[in-house]
Parts: structure tokens; sequence; C-alpha cells
């Protein structure tokens, strides 16, 4: 994934097969958008509510503890929206987009914490590893890196 690029994934919904989450994530120089959204195989084609919208940026004070406001809330996806925000502006240190209509209520619990923990550390991981890439190819082309050394 190339800066200024789009990449569009799908990977299934932890503990609910028949759930996948679909992402979409946009590459900028100066910015990270991701879209995030469920879909069962019944409705794959009917549209999603915009869900929630928030927007995070490291905090040049504070590396830790990015900020963070929300630009549309829903409140069932809000917290997950901000906490997903927040954690990819800390560890790329640049803004960062979120929307996120995703729904656990076809999960085996119906969304429980274990559930939608789950789910995160899917997205973290599945996102972080497409920013690598691009930090690689930057890298061996002489551009600055896009994610900070751990």
């Amino acid at each position: 994934m190339a800066q200024g690029s789009v990449t569009e994934l799908s990977l299934p919904l932890p503990q609910a097969p028949d759930t996948r989450i679909y992402l979409r994530l946009s590459r900028q120089a100066k910015a990270t958008v991701l879209s995030l959204t469920t879909a069962t195989p019944d409705h794959v084609s009917s549209p999603r509510p915009l869900g929630s919208f928030v927007y995070a940026l490291p905090d040049r004070s504070s590396a830790h503890q990015p900020l963070a406001t929300t630009l549309q809330a829903h409140e069932a996806t809000l917290e997950f929206a901000t906490r997903l925000a927040k954690l990819l502006a800390r560890k790329t240190q640049l803004p960062v987009y979120v929307s996120n209509s995703m729904s656990f209520e076809t999960a085996i619990l119906g969304g429980s914490v274990q559930e939608e923990m789950a789910a995160f550390e899917a997205i973290v991981d599945v996102v972080l590893q497409q920013l690598s890439a691009v930090d690689a190819k930057g890298n061996s082309s002489g551009q600055d890196a896009l994610l900070p050394p751990q």
C-alpha cells in the first residue's frame, strides 16, 4: 500500500464466523483514514448507518496520550472508534480519522467485552501490518518512516 493509495480488506469477526469486518484504509502523506463496518452474508448489500466518526492526533507534549475529537457520534460505536483512532495516532504519530459502523450483535455473546477486544486486536494487527508495508517501501526509496521505532 503506497502513500495516497487505498486498501480494502475483509476479515472474519472473531467468534462470529458468518460476519465479516470490512475495512477501508487510505494512507495519505499527512493522515490516515480508516472506515469499518460489519456485514453478514444476508445483509452485504444493505446500507449501514454512518456510525461514529472520530479524529485523533498525536499530542506533542504527551506522546502516550493522543488527542481525539468526535466529529459524528453514534453511542453504540463511539468508544470503539475513539480507542482505535487514539491507538493508531499514537503508533503512527500522524492524524487519524476513523469511521466505525460495526455491529457485534451477531457475535456469540452479542458483543461482550471479550468479543469487542478480539475484533479490536484483529483490526489493529491488520492496519499496522498494512502501514508497515508502506513504511518498508518508503524506507527503501529514501522517504521518512511512517511508523516510529518500537
